[in-house]
Formats: C-alpha cells, structure tokens, sequence
C-alpha cells in the first residue's frame, strides 16, 4: 500500500496509477510537472513518465505546489480518505470539521480552539501530514466545491462565490484565477452556455456525491428510512427500494437519491453559506468515504468471510447531527425501533423549529397548512408536485398515501412510484410541509419540556444532561473530539451505559472500530452463526463494519 505511512511510496502509487486503481483514488493525487495539472489515480489520461510525477497526499497539498486539478477526472468528485477516520488523530478530527465549515466560519484560530491546541501546533501538524497549513485546506475544499458547482448547476457565479464559502466575489475571483489560472467565467464557457437561474438554491440543485464500489445504497437508505423521524425526515420508495430520502435542513431540506456510481445530493436552502457543510454531513450519514477493500482485507479473512463476501458494498451509516443521532440512542433504549421513531417525533414536535420560517406574509396560511396533531406531527403532507393530502399520524412520503399526479404516484412503503422525473419524491414537495422541522438543538433541548411525551422519568433526565453537557462545550459529537475521550465523558452521564456510547461512537463519531457492547440482537447472531464472543478482537479496526454486517444478517434471516 503506497499510503500506510506519513511518506508516500513512490514505486507503489506509480503502480496504482499505472492500472488507475480505483482503490486508491481519493488517498493521493498524481500532479504532473509537464502540464501543471494533479489528478486522481484513475485519470483515463495517458499516464505520465515517472520523471514528470509528484504525488501528494491531499489535494491542498497539490494546489499549494503549484498544480491545477484537472478537468478530464475532476478531483472535486474523489471520495475522501478513510484513513483519518481509522487514525482519528488531531489532524483526521481537523480536517473533518474544515469539511464542516468550521474555518470558513471561525478561521483557523477557531479551529484551532475547537481542537483545544494551538494555531501553531495545529499549522506544525497539517505541515508534517500534509505538506501544507490547515488554511490551504479550507481554501482548496472551497475552491474544488466552487468548480463543481461551476460543472454541474446553472446556479450564477455569485451565488456560487457565497455557497463555496467565500466571503466576497471578488475573493472567489482572485483565488480562482491565482490556483487555476482562469476566472470561474472562463471555466462555463468551456462548459458550454448556461440557463441563468437566480433562484436555483431555492428551487433545487443537484450534485453528485461519488463513493467507491461496491457500495450497497439500499442497506444503508433502508437502515435510515426505518429510523425516519416524523416531521423531520421522510422516504420515497419504489417497489422494494428506497427512491429517496429527504431530511429537513436550516432553511430548506435535502433529498438523496441512489444513482449509477454515486449518490444524488438536491439542495434547497435559503442560506447558501450551508452547502459546503450540507455536503459533508451527506457524505458522513451515507459513509461514502469508505474502502470497501481495507475492510474485506481484515474480516474476509474471520468467521465473517461468508456475510461479507456476501454483501461486500455494506457501508455503517452515519450521522447528519451528532447530537441528534446520541438522544436517538437514549430514546432506543430497549424499546423498539418504531417505538423510538414514534418518541423522537414527540420531541421534534415539542421542541424543534420550522426548518423555513414563516414570514409574515404567509404565516397564517403555513400555520393552518402545518398545524400540529396531538401526536405531534404536521396536519398535512405533500406527496408530489403541487400535491396536498391529509396525514393525521406522521409526515413524509412514507406515510402511506397515494395521490394522482400525471398518473398515479404512491407514497406507500411498499407502493410503486410511477412519474417522470420522481415528481413524488423530489425536494421540493418540503416546501409545502414535508419535511418541515429541525431536530432541538442541544440548547434548546436542555430547557424544553420533556413531559408528558411517553418517556421515563430517568429517560428525561439522560437526555437533559447529555444536552446541557453539549450546550457547555463539554462533549463534542460533530468531530472536535477524541472518539475515546468523547466515549468515556459520555459513559459519566447517568443512564449512558457501554451499549449506547458504543453506538453513539459507531454513527455519529464515526469511529470504526466502535463495538456497542451487550447489543443483544449481536450476541443472539453471533451465537446463531457459531462465532465465539472472543472473536470480535479479530474484527479490528473494523469492528463497527462487523456489527452492521450482522444486523444486517439478522434482519434479513
């Protein structure tokens, strides 16, 4: 393997882009001294001479040497490197809150006090890691968004300026034509002639979202469609298969949908400013970062070989929201999955907020239109392009409603989708209430109401100091912190055992390795399947890889 150490093997990623390996595409980048230009492993181009090559491990790196990406396999579109997440060191849990839009918002001295070190040291690592400061980073991830938004949307350059993250025109200019050598204008005519569309974040845009292959989408959308919560996420499906799944955001929802290598992310938001961390969450709640290959390499080799030979492109699906994803851990304790889908809505209808707030224009009517049921959930849903019908239990195109538009469109569980385009599943239907609250913030979690809602005494009191101790800064569950530190302040809150810090470190610190200890459906599998508990010491580092394959076992059997 050319990227198991900090140096980069010369011989063995010369190799790798000889026979464009695409297990390797998104852990270096291939910049030629001829053309200028850095690419990713499996770049149809010819491959250079070894004289003429340099390879970096991150494309910051790459661009501050001075090369270009291309535009033949656009790096803007490689998976990221699923190393840091094995690692989970200072640098890995930098450079995901980066991806999250933490340097955009704070710069580098906030990030740098996120991570509880200094500017310095900070700078002194990424240098040692990377070959190049935290700052390049942030502008690199910038600047690779701002290009596929340039490729891929008819969205107008300055709403691409803000919605890369840049704080000025004139900013996105200047890096555009310092880094690449031409001004985003440049890079749309090459493209061919665009529809100008003002409007474009409000009525939906869409990017791809690559991974790497094999990559099971339906384990994972099902996985996340049985846990939807009422009012702040619904599911489309299509026969058996999960069409897309749509979650409330701040200013507008978000929608995935599987496609032929890769994932289709539609965006609609009123705060472009968002998109940069909207897509890093979507790549995180769907593990496309993931290497199927590093994982079949360990376990393929255990009592688990026959499961993952079996569904080798099982992913662990992770977290939009850390917080939301612990409290959903505390809600599901020894109840049943639909018992906690049923509590977790109570709590976003006690507690959450509009995902688009009302103005006062239209207040009254959005009112009428979203009223809440005593359960809880949204008076009515909306299936399909302009299409309104009642739901008195939950919100969501799961909500087993059938509507005609252009033919019949199901919302069913289980139901057909048959319309051009997936009129019934697209984005927009959260514009007229689909999906319209955001999950309680931590904050406002520690000082809401929590009675009468069919949780425990005790269950109350787990959720309320896990959401004082998030709102203090103590425990961080987006990134910030060590997963073994974070585990361990979290097994200190009365009511989180080993079962739910495990669980939590699994989904939402996106630890690998994380094993939810005393997992019942587990030990039953494990002992079904004749796998000794010792076992599990073999599956390392890829424990919480093994846990999903037998969840996924027992459900299926």
């Amino acid at each position: 393997m050319c990227v198991t150490t900090r140096q980069l093997d010369f011989e063995a990623c010369y190799r790798a882009v000889s026979a464009r390996d695409p297990r390797f595409d998104g852990r270096f980048y291939t910049a030629v001294t001829t053309t200028g230009i850095y690419c990713r492993p499996i770049c149809p181009a010819r491959t250079p001479a070894r004289s003429n090559v340099r390879f970096y491990r991150h494309a910051a790196a790459a661009e501050a040497a001075g090369f270009r990406p291309c535009r033949r396999c656009r790096p803007e579109l490689s998976p990221g490197d699923p190393g840091w997440d094995v690692r989970a060191d200072l640098v890995g849990r930098a450079l995901r809150l980066i991806d999250d839009g933490v340097a955009d918002e704070s710069g580098v001295a906030g990030l740098a006090r996120r991570l509880h070190v200094t500017e310095r040291h900070l700078h002194r690592l990424f240098a040692a890691e990377l070959g190049t400061g935290p700052l390049a980073v942030a502008r690199t991830r910038r600047l690779l968004l701002a290009k596929q938004l340039l490729t891929e949307t008819t969205l107008p350059i300055t709403d691409v300026a803000f919605a890369a993250g840049f704080g000025s025109v004139r900013q996105f200019n200047a890096a555009m034509k310092e880094s690449y050598g031409f001004a985003p204008g440049e890079l749309r005519k090459t493209n061919g002639p665009v529809r100008r569309s003002p409007a474009a974040l409000t009525t939906g845009l869409t990017l791809r979202l690559g991974h790497r292959e094999p990559y099971d989408a339906q384990a994972v959308l099902r996985f996340l469609a049985a846990r939807a919560i009422p009012s702040v996420e619904a599911v489309c499906w299509s026969g058996d298969e999960v069409a897309a799944y749509t979650r409330a955001v701040p200013g507008g929802s978000i929608t995935l949908r599987p496609a032929a290598g890769h994932i289709r992310l539609t965006v609609q938001t009123t705060e472009t400013h968002r998109l940069s961390r909207l897509v890093a969450r979507c790549r995180r709640l769907l593990d496309l970062d993931a290497d199927p290959g590093a994982v079949l390499e360990v376990l393929g080799s255990t009592s688990l070989a026959p499961l993952v030979a079996a569904r080798p492109g099982l992913r662990v699906p992770g977290a939009y929201d850390g917080f939301e994803l612990a409290v959903r851990a505390i809600v599901g304790q020894q109840i049943s999955v639909a018992g906690a889908r049923t509590l977790l809505g109570r709590i976003a209808a006690r507690a959450g907020v509009p995902a688009v707030p009302a103005t006062r224009e239209d207040g009254d009517a959005a009112g009428s239109r979203n009223a809440a049921q005593p359960d809880g959930s949204p008076g009515v849903a909306a299936c399909g392009a302009g299409v309104q019908v009642s739901v008195p239990d939950m919100a969501g195109c799961d909500a087993g409603v059938r509507v005609n538009v252009a033919g019949v469109v199901a919302c069913d569980a289980r139901a057909p989708v048959g319309v051009a385009g997936m009129a019934a599943c697209d984005a927009g239907a959260a514009k007229a209430g689909r999906v319209p609250l955001l999950f309680p913030t931590a904050d406002r979690l520690a000082a809401a109401d929590l009675d009468g809602l069919g949780l425990t005494t005790r269950r109350i009191a787990t959720i309320r100091a896990l959401a004082e101790a998030v709102a203090s800064g103590e425990i961080d569950l987006d990134g910030a912190g060590d997963p073994a530190d974070t585990t361990a302040r979290l097994l200190k809150i009365p009511g989180i055992g080993p079962w739910t810090a495990g669980y939590i470190a699994l989904r939402a610190l996106r630890d690998p390795d994380a094993w939810p200890e005393g997992d019942l459906v587990l030990r039953r599998t494990m002992e079904r399947l004749g796998i000794a508990a010792d076992e599990a010491e073999r599956w390392r580092p890829w424990r919480a890889y093994a846990a999903f394959h037998l969840w996924h076992h027992a459900s299926t059997t």
